[in-house]
């Protein structure tokens, strides 16, 4: 993007890897970024030591200015963006509420870059509970803020199609290009002085955050389900199963149009054999086929070299099923 010619003042509010490409983009975009406002540091790793979130990583190395405000609603934390004098305030998953008076100070008002096309999955977990319902398309809406919970107006959008193997992980990423093209889209319009603001229409739904217990593939759903659980839950929280007793990390899950209609030979859970697109379970309906899997305490494993272990263990009287 060719630099504008007004650049804005502008206090930025982001948080993890999502937001830094957004972020980026204002500073190669030559914008005037005065502040930076991001979570706090949280204790990582073994040691549990102190680490700043990847936006006020990237924010320091650029020499921004950068604050961890437990809360905005206090008269120093207004008093701070205010002494900014931002002309915009950008935010991309930040995960702090923001209030009224926050929203009014910036003349252009606040701008969101959320992950889901409005007003479908507004909340905290777009990306994954787009994924886990298999929907085949998503993308970025450029939202100006109000109170409600991404109930804005939408600036623009950029639609991004979700492939049927994708996993949350790889859907993050092409979310992440998609934001920083939005952003680049917007600050032209907004230099123009051409934003054109129209309101939500239609259903809307809510993403919750995903919790650890919804990573559990019990096979006792359909096929597509138990697929779109796995890739839905990749990287985070992770899906599993236990085998034997042990937790299992399963990835790379895989559905053919065979898969989801066969009826299985199994119980939902048994191994039905491996071939060259994983391991083969059954479901409730249909079969899945996991690539990787990853016994507890061990590294991943291919599909082969998993079931190639089991040949030397002995298997229950149903054979080798998860969750039995």
């Amino acid at each position: 993007m060719s630099r504008l010619s007004n650049p804005f003042r502008i206090v930025f509010m982001g948080t993890p890897d999502f937001a830094v490409s957004a972020l980026r983009t204002l500073v190669e975009a030559g914008q005037n970024v005065v502040l930076v406002l991001t979570q706090p540091d949280r204790p990582k790793g073994r040691g549990y030591a102190l680490q700043p979130s990847p936006v006020r990583s990237y924010a320091l190395e650029q020499g921004i200015k950068t604050e961890t405000p437990a809360t905005l609603r206090c008269a120093d934390s207004l008093d701070m963006i205010r002494q900014a004098r931002p002309d915009l305030i950008v935010v991309a998953a930040y995960g702090k509420i923001l209030p009224k008076e926050v929203l009014e100070l910036p003349p252009l008002g606040c701008v969101n870059l959320h992950a889901s096309l409005l007003p479908a999955w507004r909340g905290a977990a777009p990306i994954q509970r787009a994924v886990l319902n298999g929907d085949e398309k998503g993308g970025i809406t450029v939202m100006q803020m109000d109170e409600g919970l991404d109930t804005g107006d939408i600036l623009l959008i950029k639609e991004v199609p979700i492939g049927k193997d994708m996993t949350s992980g790889e859907y993050h990423d092409e979310l992440a290009k998609a934001a920083s093209a939005a952003l680049k889209d917007y600050l032209l319009l907004a230099e123009a002085g051409t934003i054109v603001r129209n309101p939500q229409e239609g259903e809307s739904s809510y993403a919750a955050k995903i919790e650890k217990e919804e990573g559990f593939v019990s096979f006792r759903e359909t096929a597509l389900q138990t697929h779109n659980r796995i890739r839905g839950c990749d990287p985070s929280p992770g899906a599993y199963a236990f085998l034997a007793g042990k937790r299992i990390k399963l990835f790379s899950s895989h559905l053919t149009e065979e898969g989801k209609t066969e009826k299985p030979a199994g119980r939902p859970g048994q191994i039905l054999g491996h071939g060259p697109d994983g391991l083969r379970v059954a479901c409730e309906t249909g079969y899945v086929s996991v690539g990787h899997l990853q016994p507890e305490g061990k590294g991943r494993l291919d599909a082969a070299s998993f079931f190639n272990g089991l040949s030397n263990k002995q298997p229950g009287e149903n054979g080798w099923v998860f969750n039995e």
